[in-house]
């Protein structure tokens, strides 16, 4: 483990020098900023918190807390579940919501360059307006897009348009001894010396910190509808899946859901949207799917192929959301999962493992049998076009230390039978604090070794997000 050094008067004098009017400490604090949304990962304050406004501003505090041996911990809006986030030895955090200009749009080039602390819901808003879309589209909303792109979020869209990765173009960055440097440009291909632009994208602060981006865009769809498709189980539900895609009907969005957490975010938003028995068949899982293209006549086939299509591979019924009221309504339960079970579970943790699609049943039958043998309770949905699945591990009744305890062995078990049927760790929400010892287990120590031999090559004192992905703290 590196060696750091604690913030003294001296350097806190340099810091505000740095920053002017944009640096706290103490009480000057929020207590927001000592945790993410996943508490069980840690909670502790920064010595110090800096909200700069400008590049130059975040170069200079990287230069004296490198020069100082200072650990710096990046953040947005905090909304990660891993940790990522988290100052868990103290020293300087830099908070980048400040940075929140949508700075300008090349239409000619189809992109639109933009702060990191613009939220995504900003940025998606702004360009509805322009008749635009901007494809990445994670659950959670007002999370900014310097934190999608370090986490590379993917979120309901990426099954057709792809994961944040496909959108960035370029993006300056402020690496850990304060150098400014410019990865990628406006162009859409490149073949030119390796990829630090990729490399980036994913790195949860841990190799510089984004204070820029370039992001592709695209003309809105004129035409989108959704669909509420429920079956009597979920392996039913999840068997239709590869008919929709290989009869090329290109979904926006599709996803999965078990009946209990439609019914803990109905409680939740107090609106009953999705139907619970139908045809006297009581409903096991649902699949959301939404289509979109250039007209209504477009769309209107792609509908008619796939309440076809579904009805003959078992779907109970399909119920069509064809307005703008209907479709905000279908996905409001969907959009309110994490929240709803947040709202009735006093423990919980989370992983967002990807699997193959053809193995999301067997996979998540297993993960609820053996959280049943662990003690916990378990509630999924997740991105049944991509395999992208959302597992929760709840309690009400156990201490948070036996609940820790029983989680670590639910995910070693879990995390490795992914990996045996071709499956990764996350598919979204990143490593952070919270995921290093699975990934090791997974990948293995070569892996890691090349990993961490990155870090050291963009951060070689370590002071960037330490204890973060690949870089684990003794002891913290």
């Amino acid at each position: 483990m590196a060696q750091y050094n604690q913030v003294t008067p001296e350097i806190l004098e340099q810091l505000k020098a740095a920053a002017p009017d944009h640096v706290f400490t103490g009480d000057d604090i929020n207590p927001d900023y000592m945790r993410d949304e996943m508490p069980i990962y840690g909670k502790r304050m920064p010595d110090v918190l800096i909200q700069p406004l400008t590049t130059e501003e975040v170069s200079a505090v990287m230069k004296i807390c490198n020069d100082n041996l200072i650990p710096v911990t990046p953040r947005g809006a905090g909304t990660g579940l891993v940790g990522a986030s988290v100052a868990v030895l103290g020293g300087v955090m830099i908070d980048t919501q400040k940075m929140n200009q949508i700075i300008e749009y090349d239409l000619e080039n189809m992109i639109v360059r933009v702060q990191p602390g613009v939220l995504l819901n900003d940025l998606a808003e702004d360009c509805v307006r322009q008749g635009l879309l901007y494809p990445p589209d994670p659950g959670e909303k007002f999370a900014c897009l310097g934190g999608n792109v370090n986490t590379n979020a993917g979120g309901m869209r990426a099954v057709k348009y792809g994961a944040t990765r496909d959108y960035v173009r370029a993006m300056k960055v402020v690496l850990a001894n304060g150098d400014v440097v410019d990865f990628g440009a406006k162009v859409s291909k490149t073949s030119t010396g390796y990829s630090l632009l990729n490399l980036m994208v994913g790195s949860e602060g841990t190799l510089g910190i984004i204070t820029e981006l370039t992001l592709k865009i695209i003309p809105a769809p004129k035409a989108v509808v959704s669909l509420i498709i429920p079956f009597e189980d979920l392996e039913t539900a999840i068997s239709t899946v590869p008919k929709i895609k290989m009869a090329q009907l290109d979904p926006q969005a599709l996803e999965f859901m078990e009946r209990e957490i439609v019914l803990s975010s109905e409680r939740f938003i107090g609106k009953e949207t999705f139907p619970k028995e139908m045809e006297g068949q009581e409903v096991g899982a649902y699949l959301l799917v939404t289509f979109d293209g250039k007209s209504e006549d477009e769309v209107m086939e792609k509908v008619e192929t796939a309440c076809e299509l579904v009805l003959e591979a078992g779907a109970i019924d399909v119920l069509v959301a064809d307005s703008p009221t209907k479709i905000k309504d279908a996905w409001a339960a969907r959009s309110s999962f994490l929240e709803a079970i947040e709202s009735e579970t006093k423990l919980l943790d989370e992983c967002d493992v990807v699997v193959p699609i053809n193995k999301i049943p067997e996979f998540l039958t297993f993960a609820k049998t053996f959280g049943e043998e662990c003690g916990l309770e378990i509630k999924s949905f997740g991105h049944a076009g991509d395999g992208n699945l959302h597992i929760y591990q709840c309690s009400n009744d156990l201490e948070e230390e036996e609940f820790k305890k029983r989680v670590d062995t639910y995910f070693s078990t879990l995390y490795k039978r992914a990996t045996e049927i071709g499956g990764l760790v996350s598919g979204e929400h990143g490593i952070g604090r919270g995921k290093i010892d699975y990934l090791r287990e997974c990948l293995g120590e070569r892996t890691i070794d090349l990993m961490f031999g990155i870090k050291k090559v963009f951060d070689p004192n370590l002071i960037l997000n330490p204890g973060k992905v690949c870089y684990p703290l003794e002891g913290i």
